[in-house]
C-alpha cells in the first residue's frame, strides 16, 4: 500500500495514503504465503478483522492467493458490521477547513483511536456533501442539492442511500410548529446521534435521535421517507450508540437516574420498539454526570456520587443492569474524553495523553478538565493558550480529540477553544456561498 509521512498537529506521526482506489492493491505473489492452508489463513483474516479493518486489507494484499480466499471488503462495507472501520475517527483539520474545502485537495485525515495511525483518504464526495454524524467509523452525509442522506464508509467507498432530510423536516415542523430553517438550525447545529442496524435481508436502518427535539426518526435504505417515532424521548438525556442499539442516560433525579435501550425494529419496514428500561441508578450512586462510552469492548458509566462533583466513579453498564454497583478501578492505558459524543483513546495513539484519566467539560469551570482516577486530582489537559485559543495557532493532538467530542464543531474544520466558541457564525460553514445550516 502506497504510503507517505503527513504533517500532524506540533509532531510529525508515522502516517499513510489510502485512496478508494488504491485501497485494494496486491503488490507481490509469494511461495511461502500461497501455501498457506485455506483454513488457517481464514482464522487468521478472522482475527485481524475483530481488531482493524486495515490490518485485513494488508493481509489481503500479500499475494493473489490471499486475496481469492478472502472476503473483499468492497461491496461489504456497510451491510456487513464485520467491516465497518470500528475505531477509526475523522480528525478536524482547524482553521474552517471542513471536509470538502478546496484547499483540503479532497483528502480527509483519519485517526485510529487504538493505534494513532493518520491516514489521508481520498474522498471527491465531499464536493457537494456535508457530514452529520459518524457511527462506527461510517459517515452519515448529507446531499446539499436535495438533502439526501448517505452512509459512507470512507475505507472502502460503499454507499447506502436513505431517504432525503427534507421528508423529516415536514413533519417535524407539523408537529412542532418552528419554521423550515430554524429545523434545519436544530438538525445540523446542534447534531443528532444516530445508530445503524445491517438486516439479514442485506438492507440497512439507521435511526437518528434529533437533539433539542427530543425525537427518534428511523428509515432503512429501501424506504422513501424518514418517519418520526410515535412517542417522545425523556428530556435531559445523554445519547449512545452501540451495536445497532441506542442508549439513553438520562439527568439524575430525586428517584435516581434510569438507563433507557432502544433496540432496532423487530422486521424491516416496522417501527423500533419503545425505549425500554435496563436499569435504575439510585441516588447515592449517582448525582451528577452521566456519560456512557465504550472502552475495550465494555460500556462504561461515568459519572459523580455527591453535590461536591469529586471524585468521577466508572460504572460497568453490565453490571449496573444487575443491581451490582461495584466501581471500575481501571480502565488500563486509556483516558476518557467526555462529551456530546464519548471516546477511549489508547496511550498507543496519543503518547502525550495521561492514561487512567477522564477529560470532560467541568460542570464548575465551564471548560475541560482531566481527573486522575488513581489520585483523585484535577488537573488542565492541555496549556493555557490551548483552552482559551489563538487563532490562527498551533494546536496539540489532544485538543483535535476534545474536538471530535462536539459535534457542532467536529464536521465545521474547526478546533475548539473557549475563545471560538463565542464568536459570531462560529458554528456554521458554507457551500456555494450559503450557510449550510440555513439551504
Amino acid at each position: 500500500m502506497p504510503s507517505a509521512m503527513a504533517a500532524c498537529p506540533r509532531k510529525r506521526r508515522h502516517s499513510m495514503v489510502v485512496t478508494s482506489d488504491d485501497v485494494m492493491v496486491v503488490p507481490y505473489n509469494s511461495t511461502w504465503a500461497s501455501s498457506l492452508h485455506a483454513d488457517l489463513l481464514l482464522l487468521v483474516a478472522w482475527h485481524l478483522l475483530d481488531g482493524d479493518l486495515m490490518d485485513y486489507v494488508r493481509l489481503r494484499a500479500v499475494c493473489k492467493n490471499w486475496r481469492y480466499i478472502t472476503i473483499c471488503p468492497r461491496g461489504h462495507g456497510i451491510t456487513d458490521p464485520r467491516f465497518h472501520p470500528r475505531r477509526w475517527m475523522m480528525l478536524p483539520e482547524g482553521h474552517g477547513l471542513h471536509p470538502g474545502h478546496y484547499k483540503l485537495g479532497g483528502y480527509v485525515r483519519f485517526l485510529n483511536l487504538d493505534t494513532g495511525t493518520l491516514v489521508h483518504v481520498k474522498l471527491p464526495l465531499f464536493k457537494n456533501h456535508c457530514i452529520l454524524d459518524s457511527i462506527n467509523g461510517l459517515l452519515l452525509l448529507q446531499r446539499d442539492e436535495d438533502s439526501a442522506i448517505l452512509l459512507l464508509n470512507p475505507f472502502t467507498s460503499d454507499i447506502t442511500e436513505l431517504p432525503p432530510l427534507s421528508t423529516l423536516l415536514t413533519q417535524v415542523v407539523t408537529q412542532s410548529e418552528i419554521t423550515f430553517g430554524l429545523c434545519y438550525c436544530y438538525l445540523l447545529k446542534h447534531g443528532m446521534s444516530t445508530a445503524v442496524f445491517c438486516n439479514n435481508d442485506g438492507t440497512t436502518t439507521v435511526m437518528i435521535i434529533l437533539h433539542h427535539l427530543s425525537q427518534l426518526a428511523y428509515a432503512n435504505s429501501q424506504d422513501k421517507q424518514w418517519i418520526l417515532a410515535s412517542w417522545d424521548l425523556p428530556l435531559n438525556m445523554k445519547a449512545f450508540s452501540c451495536q445497532g442499539k441506542l442508549y439513553l442516560v438520562q439527568y439524575p433525579a430525586s428517584h435516581g437516574s434510569q438507563v433507557l435501550q432502544i433496540d432496532p425494529p423487530l422486521h424491516v419496514g416496522s417501527p423500533p420498539p419503545r425505549p425500554k428500561l435496563i436499569a435504575t441508578c439510585p441516588t447515592n450512586k449517582l448525582v451528577y454526570g452521566y456519560h456512557l462510552v465504550e472502552c475495550d469492548s465494555n460500556i462504561l458509566l461515568v459519572c459523580h456520587t455527591d453535590d461536591s462533583r469529586s471524585p468521577i466513579l466508572i460504572y460497568n453498564l453490565e453490571n449496573i443492569i444487575v443491581g451490582r454497583f461495584t466501581p471500575v478501578r481501571s480502565i488500563g492505558k486509556h483516558a476518557l474524553f467526555l462529551g456530546e459524543r464519548s471516546l477511549s483513546v489508547s496511550s498507543k495513539a496519543l503518547p502525550t495523553i495521561i492514561v487512567e484519566t477522564v477529560i470532560y467539560k467541568g460542570p464548575r469551570e465551564h471548560r475541560f478538565v482531566q481527573y486522575h482516577l488513581s489520585t483523585a486530582k484535577w488537573s488542565e489537559p492541555v496549556d493555557e493558550c490551548g483552552i482559551y485559543g489563538y487563532s490562527p495557532g498551533p494546536h496539540s493532538l489532544i485538543q483535535h480529540i476534545i474536538t471530535c467530542c462536539i459535534r457542532r464543531a467536529w464536521n465545521k474544520g474547526l478546533i475548539y477553544s473557549e475563545a471560538e466558541a463565542y464568536k459570531p457564525r462560529w458554528l456554521t460553514w458554507k457551500v456555494k456561498r450559503k450557510f449550510r445550516h440555513w439551504a
